[in-house]
C-alpha cells in the first residue's frame, strides 16, 4: 500500500475578489525515513530548561562536597559556640595575685639559701641560733617556762631555751632566749654552755636565727648585768610593733648570782 510523497496546500489571497489559489507544495517526509534517522533536535525552550536543571544539579553536588570536607572543622566550632560561656571565660590575674606569686617565689628562694647556710653551720632551719663571733651554734627549744626549773633544765640539756610567752623571729615584740654559762672550759660540754662566751659580744656583732625555714639576722646593740630575779625584759612590752632579741645567761659565768643579757635588733 503506497503513500503520496507530496501534499498540496491551497492558499487564497483575501485581497482578491476572485480568490485564486496560491498553491505550494511542501514535501512530506515519509514516516519510515523520519524514524530511521537521529531524534529531532530539542526546541530552544526545552534546551534552556535542560541546562538550567543541569547547573542546579552540579551546584548541589559542589555544595555537598564542601560541607562534607568541612565537617571536621565546622562541628568543633559549633560545639565551642554552644559551650557555656562561664567555662570559656579567661582567668583574670589581679595585681594582688601577681604580688603574692612573687612573694611566694622569694620565700622559696630564701628557704633554699637558708637551708644551704644552715647546713654549713651544722644546724636545722626549724629553730636554731648561730653566733659567728663566739662560734656558738645550737637548736632552740620553743615555749619553755623559765619559772619551772625542771622544765628549763631539761630543755637546756639539748640547746637554747625560748621563753614561753615571748615572741618569735619575724614578728613583733621581744624574743627571749636563755642558756647555760660556765666559768671553765672543761664544764662547757658538761653544762651545754652554749652562751659560755656571750660576754665577749660587742655592738655591731651579728646573731643569726633560723626559724621555720627562714634566716633572720640581728645586730648587737648593748649588754647589761641584771639581778637574777629581774624578769622585766621578759615582760617588757615597750618594744610595741618593733622586734627585739634578748639573749640571757648566768653572771658571773658558772654562778647564778646575776644575769647577763645581750640586746639586739633585726638588721
Amino acid at each position: 500500500m503506497g503513500y503520496n510523497t507530496t501534499m498540496e496546500i491551497i492558499l487564497y489571497d483575501s485581497r482578491s475578489a476572485t480568490s485564486e489559489p496560491l498553491s505550494s507544495e511542501i514535501p512530506i517526509i515519509p514516516a519510515s525515513r523520519a524514524s530511521a534517522g537521529s531524534a529531532p533536535p530539542l526546541s530552544p525552550s526545552r534546551s534552556k530548561a535542560f541546562f538550567s536543571h543541569l547547573g542546579q544539579y552540579l551546584l548541589f553536588i559542589a555544595a555537598a562536597g564542601v560541607i562534607y570536607t568541612g565537617l571536621p572543622v565546622i562541628i568543633p566550632k559549633i560545639k565551642s559556640e554552644l559551650r557555656p560561656q562561664a567555662q570559656l571565660a579567661p582567668v583574670q590575674t589581679t595585681f594582688e595575685q601577681v604580688l603574692k606569686q612573687q612573694k611566694q617565689q622569694e620565700e622559696e628562694e630564701n628557704r633554699k639559701l637558708a637551708a644551704e647556710e644552715a647546713a654549713k653551720y651544722g644546724v636545722e632551719t626549724d629553730f636554731s641560733i648561730v653566733i659567728p663571733k663566739i662560734s656558738a651554734t645550737a637548736k632552740v627549744v620553743p615555749n619553755v617556762d623559765p619559772t619551772k626549773e625542771v622544765e628549763y633544765r631539761n630543755a637546756l640539756k639539748s640547746g637554747v631555751a625560748h621563753a614561753k610567752g615571748s615572741s618569735f623571729p619575724g614578728g613583733t615584740g621581744t624574743i627571749y632566749l636563755f642558756a647555760h654559762s660556765t666559768n671553765t672550759l672543761v664544764n662547757v660540754s658538761v653544762y651545754n654552755a652554749v652562751f659560755y662566751e656571750l660576754k665577749d659580744l660587742e655592738p655591731g656583732d651579728k646573731v643569726i636565727i633560723f626559724f621555720t625555714g627562714q634566716k633572720h639576722i640581728y645586730q648587737v646593740l648593748e649588754q647589761q648585768i641584771i639581778e637574777a630575779k629581774d624578769i622585766s625584759w621578759l615582760t617588757d612590752q615597750s618594744a610595741g610593733n618593733e622586734e627585739k632579741l634578748v639573749l640571757q645567761t648566768c653572771w658571773p659565768p658558772g654562778t647564778s648570782l646575776k644575769r647577763l643579757i645581750v640586746i639586739a635588733k633585726p638588721v
